[in-house]
């Protein structure tokens, strides 16, 4: 099989799952970024409760949690085994990796923060890579990933990431 016809197989398959996909990719990496911040209110809740031994902070927890489901549910309206879980926990590593990465910004480390932006954004695009039903190896011809101006990866994560971000395109309408 020749190099162009797995390409077009693998784009095909992208437009397959972006058109199967309940709502569109922009508005889902909105949705994405809405529940990334729900999951740390929870976090926060948490500890002002603990913190502060005030009960009303885990009653605003649960109240957090149950919209966080329910958006969680937007964007992952059927999946198998420990995804919902494993997705969950990717987007919320994914802003803190993140959050991380802007600290040592400010410091001036520019270097250890951009390389904790990489791993961020790969862990986000493992997400999407995930819910996309795009993890199997052989779906992804490597010849596809070339992005210019790109730290490239030879692993999976790498290449997964660099397909998702040429998929999402929170631009486009």
């Amino acid at each position: 099989m020749s190099q162009n016809t797995d390409i077009q197989k693998f784009l095909d398959k992208v437009k397959t799952a972006e058109s199967g996909h309940e709502m569109d990719l922009a508005s889902g990496e909105d949705l994405s970024m809405a529940v990334m911040n729900l999951i740390a209110i929870e976090e926060h809740m948490f500890f002002n409760a603990n913190k502060t031994g005030k009960t009303k902070y885990f009653e605003l927890l649960s109240e957090a949690r149950e919209m966080r489901k329910s958006l969680m549910k937007m964007l992952i309206p059927k999946y198998e085994g420990e995804v919902w879980c494993t997705s969950k926990h990717l987007l919320s590593a994914s802003m803190r990796v993140m959050e991380v990465g802007t600290k040592y910004q400010t410091k001036g480390d520019t270097k250890t923060a951009y390389d904790l932006f990489k791993k961020s954004y790969d862990l986000y695009n493992l997400f999407w890579a995930i819910n996309l039903g795009m993890t199997d190896k052989k779906a992804v011809p490597v010849s596809a990933l070339e992005k210019p101006l790109e730290l490239k990866k030879n692993d999976m994560l790498g290449k997964l990431s660099s397909t998702i971000g040429k998929i999402l395109d929170c631009c486009r309408e």
